[in-house]
């Protein structure tokens, strides 16, 4: 295995280590930053929140940071969102998700009854028990899979209606990556296919869960994947670029009727769940500052043009002889598999791409054999003109 590379500063997208490398991020350092590496702007709220409050109980306190940021998400959220819980990563927000749609249906007297979880094959949905177990049975959670719970898993929709034979009275909720699964993959599914799945999930009262971890904040093209949809989620998992790639925090924001299962006066029907940095201050700050920045028109014109550099791409990648398959676009992500063994995590593929890619100026790491881009939405063309120059590069070496 090699060694790590001590990165000891960055800016914009670019990485520099300790001997003066610089390198492309064009992976956003797993899908984080947003806006690019030590943004002034973020910084500087940063600084200015750490030097009024930086950190509090959120539990009989709260701040100006954590309610104008709630009241900021839920205004450009799809659907009908009344409520913000905060926690601290991506895992955190499904395994919060997930608990308040098993204990939505033991609040109303029916957990029993309503118990079971549907997924998606090839989902990930985190590290951490509950998320593990919606998660696919796969190399991340091979070691654990008789600590899971059950799950009813589906293949992710293909175009067209289709009938679903599932105890329907049985099922809590639904959770899914909408239109995307990130880690599986980056394998890209159809929109009508989804949207008739969580019509079906609504009308027999299951709680549909969009997991936008990845996928939120302008990642496909539109501020939130579900905003392609005609159905909207009853709750919504948000962190990676909620703080532009700065701080640790996340968002899993639910609609007035889950919230309302939980305020009774039975304490036993209390959401018990909590962490200790709950709605850091800080964090919040970071997050209302990235949230100015996506939100320009400028900001918004820039994924516009990363999507139609992909495209261009994309159309070369198709029309050329290299050995690559099934190249895909939706929004700043671009995403191909190098046809060279297995398709999976473990193809060691990867690691001679990152390597190549390295030794050239440019961060690349492929899911195994699945290349893909999800640069900061501050690269220039020329960047990501010098990106796509590497891949062919490579896929020119590997063909011979």
């Amino acid at each position: 295995m090699a060694e790590p590379i001590p990165i000891v500063k960055a800016s914009g997208t670019l990485l520099r280590d300790a001997d003066g490398h610089s390198y492309i991020d064009a992976i956003s350092s797993w899908w984080v930053t947003l806006h690019g590496h030590a943004h002034p702007y973020i910084a500087q709220k940063i600084f200015e929140q750490a030097s009024t409050l930086e950190q509090v109980i959120f539990a009989g306190f709260t701040h100006e940071p954590a309610i104008r940021l709630a009241e900021r998400i839920l205004e450009i959220l799809p659907g009908q969102l009344s409520r913000v819980f905060y926690s601290d990563n991506g895992s955190t927000s499904t395994e919060v998700a997930l608990k308040m749609s098993v204990q939505y249906w033991w609040n109303k007297g029916e957990g029993e009854k309503r118990n079971k979880i549907l997924a998606f094959n090839n989902s990930y949905h985190g590290d951490t028990f509950g998320a593990m177990s919606v998660s696919d049975r796969s190399v991340f959670t091979m070691a654990f899979h008789d600590k899971l719970f059950e799950v009813i898993f589906l293949d992710a929709p293909e175009s067209g209606s289709k009938t679903y034979d599932l105890p329907w009275d049985e099922i809590a909720c639904f959770i899914y990556e909408p239109l995307v699964q990130g880690a599986g993959g980056m394998k890209m599914y159809n929109a009508g296919g989804l949207d008739q799945l969580i019509g079906l999930c609504q009308q027999h009262e299951v709680i549909c869960i969009a997991d936008e971890v990845m996928t939120g904040f302008g990642r496909t093209g539109k501020l939130f994947a579900s905003a392609y949809l005609q159905h909207t989620p009853d709750i919504i998992c948000l962190s990676k670029g909620l703080t532009g790639g700065t701080m640790p925090l996340s968002i899993t924001a639910c609609s007035a009727k889950v919230y309302e299962a939980f305020v009774q006066d039975d304490l036993l029907k209390t959401f018990f769940h909590g962490h200790s940095y709950t709605a850091n201050p800080i964090a919040c700050a970071a997050a209302l500052a990235s949230l100015d920045l996506l939100l320009k028109p400028e900001c918004l014109h820039q994924i516009g043009n990363i999507n139609r550099q992909h495209r261009s791409f994309m159309d070369k990648l198709q029309q050329s002889s290299h050995p690559v398959r099934n190249v895909r676009v939706l929004g700043t992500i671009i995403a191909f598999e190098i046809d060279r063994g297995k398709d999976e995590y473990l193809n060691n593929i990867s690691t001679t791409i990152t390597k190549k890619a390295m030794a050239q100026s440019v961060y690349l790491r492929p899911l195994g054999n699945t290349l893909y881009l999800m640069p900061p939405y501050c690269i220039t063309e020329e960047e990501l003109g010098k990106v796509y120059s590497v891949i062919m590069d490579i896929l020119i070496e590997l063909a011979g």
